[in-house]
Formats: structure tokens, sequence, C-alpha cells
């Protein structure tokens, strides 16, 4: 099995890096697509090298290459990931506007109708934001804000960080036990 990872430059890139954490864990060949933007936030708000995470990917690719397998359908995946989801990443995926592999992959998801699942993050959302998002879902898109559950009692960030992966892993298919489940171990 083979999945995209997208890491968009917005706050919360820390949902990215526990996914790659997470899957590097496995059998399942990572793609990894990181914008400048988001390299710039891991090292704000993780203090992390961003040369050290794209370590976690089997295949990383740059944001402006447009000849990586992943920028075709005919390189079959089970789809993709975007780990935080700018709005402006979200804007372009509603718009149709693959001016970046990020963007052209998650559209190779839309058209071969393959799993896309768009972690936004942002609050307050505009009117804009949350129309993109319905447009975004009409054409095939799972939106899952980065809002985890609290019922499992996260006594961490990185806690927090778990749920949401292992959500958007449930999502993709992909079997996990990263996080506690609705009433599991009572």
């Amino acid at each position: 099995m083979e999945l995209i990872i997208g890491i968009s430059g917005a706050s919360g890139v820390g949902y990215g890096i526990r996914l790659l954490e997470i899957l590097s864990q496995t059998d399942i060949q990572t793609h990894l697509i990181m914008t400048k933007a988001a390299e710039e936030i891991i090292l704000a708000e993780t203090g992390r090298d961003p040369e050290e995470i794209k370590k976690l990917a089997g295949s990383v690719y740059d944001e402006g290459d447009f000849f990586a397998p992943i920028a075709s359908g005919s390189h079959k995946t089970a789809g993709m990931i975007i780990a935080p989801c700018s709005m402006k990443t979200l804007g372009q995926v509603a718009g149709g506007i693959s001016d970046n592999l990020l963007v052209r992959a998650a559209d190779v998801c839309l058209k071969e109708e393959r799993k896309l699942i768009l972690m936004v993050r942002e609050t307050p959302l505009s009117l804009i934001h949350l129309e993109n998002m319905v447009t975004a879902k009409k054409a095939g898109a799972v939106i899952l804000p980065a809002s985890p559950g609290f019922y499992g009692r996260p006594e961490s960030i990185d806690d927090l960080y778990d749920i949401m992966a292992g959500r958007a892993l449930d999502l993709a298919g992909i079997e996990n036990h990263v996080y506690r489940r609705w009433r599991e171990n009572d």
C-alpha cells in the first residue's frame, strides 16, 4: 500500500509529523510533500529539523516537482492525507488550482476517486473557508477538522496528535491502535 502525506503551511504540523512517525513503523510506503511554509512552521512549532522529519517518509518530493510519480493518476496510491491543511491549500483544492505538487496530488486523488483527507486547521472559519470545505466535500474529499476528542482523557499534546492521526488513518482505511476509542477499555 502507498499513501501520500502532505504537510502544508498551517499551524499544527505535529499532526502530519505524527502520521509519518506511525506509518514509518508499518509496511505502508509513504510519499511526502512538505511545503516551504511547512518547513518554517516545523522549526517554529517543534524546534525539529525538517530534514529529520523527511527521513520518516519512504519518498520525499519538492512541492515544485511536477515530474514526481504521484503527480499522475497512473501511479496508484491508496490516497492522501494533508495534515495540517491550510486554508490556502483548501482553497486551491476546492478551486482545482494545481500550482504545486501538494495540490496536484490532491487533485489526482479527486479525479481518480481515491481517498483525500483534509485535516483543516483554522479558527474561526470565514464563510469563504466553509464554502471551500463544502466544495471540496462535494468533489469527494473528506473534511477532518483538527479537533481531537477528549473522552479518552488526553494528558499531553502528543495524546492529541495521536487522536487525530488515528482518526485520519481510520478514514484512510488503515487499521491502527494509536488512540483510545469511545468506550474502549471502560
